[in-house]
């Protein structure tokens, strides 16, 4: 139904930036919520940024006060990465979840295939 295409990822120095893009093609529903994840080298994938159809953002620990999340439209999502360090060296994949209807609870959920970020001087 939804397929998620990452782009932006690259080799950067510690202190600089990055921007990544997610856009999203397919069936969008009206309620939902695009974010990003990330799995570095032997760790577990966890949380980076997500942000909700009505513009709530959530961040993961680790990133907060040096990442920003934001929508240029229904389809189109940005991680603004600024800070970096070696730890932030990871696979980051983008995520979309969507409800199936208004008053359901289920819901429906795609990766994209990941964009790489190198963080090293």
């Amino acid at each position: 139904q939804v397929q998620l295409a990452e782009s932006g990822g690259g080799l950067v120095q510690p202190g600089g930036s990055l921007r990544l893009s997610c856009a999203a093609s397919g069936r969008i529903r009206s309620i939902n919520s695009m974010g990003w994840y990330r799995q570095a080298p032997g760790k577990a994938r966890e949380l980076v940024a997500v942000i909700t159809s009505v513009g709530s953002a959530d961040y993961g620990e680790s990133v907060k006060g040096r990442f920003t999340i934001s929508r240029a439209d229904a389809n189109t999502v940005y991680l603004q990465m600024n800070s970096l360090n070696v730890e932030d060296t990871a696979v980051y994949y983008c995520n979309y979840k969507g409800r199936l209807g208004v008053m359901a609870t289920e819901y429906r959920e795609q990766w994209g295939q990941g964009t790489l970020v190198t963080v090293s001087s």
